[in-house]
């Protein structure tokens, strides 16, 4: 068997190959305190109400398990327009999320540290300086 590669060297190539994973700590250490949380869908929208019916009706209950498919098996059966609140609900969230979002970038790129209700008042006031003339 000449010219066939040992165990031993095969080893060796794949530890050169192997990309090195990050670990649960790295991941995590990365991750910005600061950066805003994501807004919830419907369905996490209703869940909110939902797990406060739940316990009012059913007190003994420490299971969770059991709260989340009670509450996907009442999602399933809710028609459209039982939905659609939680549906818009989700929707403001979502804007507020978007907005929040855009402010965070924002500053990680640089941008001023005042926020845009400071920034409107200033404007403002410039604007009311300038007529003054």
């Amino acid at each position: 068997m000449k010219g066939a590669k040992s165990k031993a060297d095969s080893r060796k190539a794949d530890s050169r190959l192997a990309v090195k994973k990050q670990t649960k700590k790295e991941r995590n250490a990365a991750k910005d305190p600061n950066k805003p949380k994501r807004a919830p869908s419907a369905f996490f929208v209703f869940m909110e109400d939902f797990r406060q019916q739940y316990k009012e009706k059913h007190p003994g209950n420490k299971s969770v398990a059991v709260v989340g498919k009670a509450g996907g098996d009442k999602w399933k059966s809710l028609t459209d327009e039982e939905k659609a609140p939680y549906i818009a609900k989700a929707g403001k969230r979502k804007e507020e999320y978007e907005r929040k979002m855009e402010a965070y970038n924002k500053k990680l790129a640089g941008g001023d540290d005042e926020s845009d209700k400071s920034k409107s008042e200033v404007e403002e006031g410039s604007e009311e300086e300038e007529d003054d003339d």
